[in-house]
């Protein structure tokens, strides 16, 4: 490859991994060129893009950039995916491929995060843990449930209020209904001044 077309090819990198922060570095040796395409169709349904380009090439492309730590140490052929919604989903993708019978020779070699150099065993770490979608509802509900414990606090207690004070009406209504003749008069007698 002539330099001209090296520098065509890491400037065409630099463009697709702009923005880019987290990447995981896999194996896909061994797979039919079939078996690639399908898997390429596969990922990127899920938003994950696959390239397979020289070592050399990608350490030029993310040189100077947080992705240049996965490259660190790597050797052989390597697949750069990167994608997903974040770091976690894109790790969960990788690891499941990777126990595929069809995918035998698929596995993981590392990858970056944040700037830090990740290897294979951490990647399946990272799977593990909950992905963004998981952490934002975990949130909500902790913000939410304070908030839902006072409503249903204030809402008991002034349920009960309304409660005692609908039966203390409806104990002097029953009352006057059931005072003996002589003692509704005195109080209806007790009552007329009062309208005057």
């Amino acid at each position: 490859m002539s330099k001209f077309v090296k520098e065509l090819v890491t400037d065409q990198l630099k463009r697709e991994l702009d923005g880019v922060q987290d990447m995981l570095l896999v194996n896909v040796v061994g797979l039919t060129a079939n078996r690639t395409s399908a898997l390429r169709k596969e990922l990127r349904q899920k938003n994950i893009k696959l390239m397979v380009i020289k070592n050399s090439l990608a350490r030029r492309a993310t040189e100077g950039t947080q992705l240049a730590a996965a490259f660190e140490g790597s050797h052989g052929t390597l697949a750069m995916v990167w994608g997903a919604s974040d770091i976690v989903a894109l790790a969960k993708e990788v690891v499941r491929l990777t126990g595929a019978k069809e995918l035998a020779k698929f596995e993981a070699r590392g990858g970056v995060m944040g700037g830090a150099t990740l290897k294979a065993e951490e990647v399946k770490q990272i799977s593990k843990w909950p992905s963004r979608e998981e952490q934002l509802s975990l949130l909500v509900g902790q913000i939410l449930a304070p908030g839902a414990r006072l409503v249903s606090q204030l809402l008991s207690a002034g349920g009960a209020l309304a409660s005692q004070i609908k039966q203390h009406g409806e104990g002097e209504d029953g009352a006057a209904e059931t005072a003996p003749d002589g003692e509704a008069a005195a109080a209806a007698e007790g009552a007329a001044p009062a309208a005057e």
